[in-house]
């Protein structure tokens, strides 16, 4: 089998085989196969498609690449989640407190932020001691004994990915549904779990901008878990403005410790009901949407899901007492509000801008070796459909440099768009995508 032959096997619109596939991710992977090639193979891909099942098998290579985490010996159906990104995205702090607290064992491994703001662990050191890296022994232990763990992504999971995604980043080949696809899909397969819940963003703040395109990620990822045995369910949200009202590490914990609590913004709470409710039913602890969404607000309502976030940050060695007191948590030496330039209804807020308003401050990383202000970040406090005055506050910055938040200060402002007419609020979820169809809402 010749690498030549592939390339123009795909160059001139046919379709690849399994074997095909595996030799060149293989190859690839070993360092036996050139960039140049594989850049050219990427180039055919992107121009001539890739079917369903050649999806699926690209998927499959790639989980084939390196480790796969074996998560057998945790009792029950293990259920991830996965969000294609966003601005303010604090779903996993919610999302694991109050799915485990229901019966469903929470196996998460998460990565460190590279953007706007940290990652899910990055946010999690806001408490102090907190630590994600734990023998895998000891993880499953900790699932099967709170029902909940959080480590890092310390195996090697899919190198072929990153190493393709790493060239097709310098070729113009990331816009493509199959790769992309097949990226996410391939790192959450090897993650172990035994049924996914995908959070598919759309908008301006999303890596997907329009609906149909959001869509149809959706549905290449539910058919690839469906290939590979995972039962998989694709929710498709908006992302038009920030999740939310924080957008900084300290600052999102904060926030989803309020949702805990049943005091978090609507959105936000909304969300984390809706892709809750799929985990459930994804985990076998109900029958019905609205009865897993019924017992997920029953135990937010009655404290329980509080509570085991205190039981998750405990075990992993972090101060449980900040849940109850937040003034614990990391503080800003700067705080300033930003102030409406005019009267009128908020008709956009470009959600990447206000992204870039907090990752300017120092909350997350411009490059893997930058580190990130756990301190720092954006408070919204008005959102589209909202009604401001001229001079009322749009937002408050915390920041620890003077210069920082001026330039902080200048981005939000021109992300903020003020109009004289009322403005219709758009749904948050704009529908539900599994192996049986897809629910436009």
């Amino acid at each position: 089998m010749r690498m030549y032959d592939i390339i123009m096997k795909k160059r001139n619109g046919g379709e690849l085989t399994t074997e095909e596939i595996n030799f060149f991710i293989k190859g690839y992977t070993k360092g036996e196969i050139p960039d140049y090639q594989v850049s050219a193979l990427m180039m055919a891909i992107y121009f001539q498609k890739m079917n369903k099942r050649e999806t699926a098998e690209l998927t499959k290579a790639m989980v084939e690449s390196g480790d796969i985490i074996d998560l057998s010996a945790i009792e029950g159906i293990k259920v991830d989640k996965h969000s294609t990104g966003g601005v303010g995205d604090t779903t996993t702090l919610v999302l694991g407190p109050i799915v485990s607290a229901a019966g469903v064992p929470v196996a998460k491994m998460s990565g460190r932020g590279l953007g706007h703001t940290g990652g899910t662990i990055d946010k999690l050191e806001s408490f102090t001691g907190f630590n994600v890296e734990m023998p895998i022994e000891r993880f499953i232990r900790n699932v099967n004994e709170k029902k909940i763990a959080i480590g890092g992504q310390t195996a090697n999971l899919a190198p072929a990915d990153k190493k393709l995604y790493s060239l097709r980043d310098v070729t113009a080949t990331v816009d493509n549904m199959s790769l992309i696809a097949a990226s996410i899909m391939s790192k959450k397969i090897a993650s172990g779990a035994d049924a996914i819940v995908l959070d598919v963003k759309t908008g301006s703040g999303a890596f997907m901008k329009d609906e149909e395109s959001s869509f149809k990620l959706a549905e290449e990822m539910v058919d690839i878990g469906t290939h590979v045995g995972r039962n998989t369910v694709a929710v498709v949200t908006d992302m038009d403005e920030p999740l939310g009202f924080a957008v900084g590490n300290a600052l999102e914990v904060i926030e989803a410790i309020d949702t805990l609590k049943g005091k978090g913004p609507k959105d936000l709470t909304e969300l984390c009901l809706t892709l809750g409710a799929y985990m459930l039913i994804l985990g076998e602890k109900a029958k019905s949407f609205e009865e897993a969404r019924g017992i997920l607000e029953e135990i937010i309502s009655s404290g329980k899901g509080i509570e085991k976030l205190k039981v998750l940050v405990e075990a992993q060695g972090g101060n449980p007492d900040f849940v109850d007191d937040i003034s614990l948590f990391p503080k800003a030496k700067v705080v300033k509000k930003v102030l409406a330039a005019r009267t009128g209804y908020v008709k956009a807020i470009k959600a990447d801008d206000i992204g870039i308003a907090a990752l300017v401050l120092g909350a997350g990383r411009e490059t893997k070796e930058s580190k990130v202000d756990l301190a720092v970040g954006v408070v919204l406090h008005k959102k589209i459909g909202d009604f401001v005055n001229e001079g009322e506050a749009i937002a408050t910055i915390h920041s620890n440099c003077e210069e920082k938040t001026l330039q902080s200060e200048e981005i939000i402002q021109k992300a903020y768009g003020i109009v004289d007419e009322e403005v219709l609020t758009k749904p948050l979820i704009k529908g539900i995508v599994t192996k049986d169809g897809t629910i436009k809402f």
